[in-house]
């Protein structure tokens, strides 16, 4: 079970990793006046110190006004349930390439939830694999990820 404080503090120290590292990122660009004007890591460092207070915020008031318990497992599993597939097919991708993996993703994400004929999510698969395709590889010319399979096969 996860309490709601510890919840907003995983949420604020996770949003402070990221100020800081924009804080830290524009440090290197330069920060300040020069003669040419503003240097260009003025601006994110800004909001890199913006987005640091913020969390800062959040974390003292997450821990001051904590809330009792917020998932219980009954939410954990319907949040596992679209976590975990989403994860895998972020895992299969290097592996597989992004159009199989996103069909198979396509593929068990519907026949799970259908639990009847294989016949539409088959097609519902090919389809996103062959859309994925068409728009990004013909349309946009941008080449998604062919992994270590695509690789092999000479693609």
């Amino acid at each position: 079970m996860v309490s709601g404080r510890s919840l907003e503090a995983a949420t604020a120290l996770m949003t402070g990793a990221f100020g800081a590292a924009v804080v830290v990122s524009s440090l290197d660009n330069g920060i300040g006046w020069s003669s040419a004007g503003v240097e260009s890591g003025t601006f994110p460092f800004i909001v890199g110190l913006v987005i640091t207070a913020g969390s800062l915020f959040n974390l003292v008031q997450g821990w001051l006004h904590a809330r009792a318990v917020i998932l219980g497992p009954t939410e954990l599993r319907r949040l596992g349930i679209l976590f975990v597939p989403a994860a895998v097919f972020v895992g299969l991708i290097p592996l597989i390439g992004m159009y199989p993996a996103a069909a198979i993703y396509m593929f068990g994400a519907l026949a799970w939830h259908k639990r009847g004929t294989v016949l539409r999510p088959a097609v519902a698969a090919i389809v996103t694999a062959l859309a994925l395709y068409l728009i990004f590889e013909l349309t946009f010319q941008i080449s998604l990820p062919r992994g270590v399979l695509g690789t092999l096969l000479g693609f």
